[in-house]
């Protein structure tokens, strides 16, 4: 069973919560996902950006009342 680490990268500026997310990736194991609070709103497009260039899933993004919600699978 997939395990999920969460990363609140809320108040973090670009590029905090990318890069929050690359340090958490690699603690995981392939299949894991990686759930990321964030209230940067470059964060949308850094994110998918990063995520289509390393190889790993966006499974779903939402946009919260004061934050956004990512949910990464990592895939290698």
């Amino acid at each position: 069973m997939a395990e999920r680490k969460e990363v609140d990268a809320r108040g973090m500026a670009c590029p905090g919560p990318l890069i929050a997310l690359i340090s958490a990736l690699k603690t995981v194991e392939v299949g894991d996902e990686v759930e990321v609070l964030s209230t940067d709103r470059g964060s949308n497009k850094d994110i998918a950006t990063w995520l289509n260039k390393a190889g790993h899933q966006l499974v779903e993004s939402e946009q919260l009342a004061d934050h956004i919600r990512f949910l990464v699978r990592k895939l290698r």
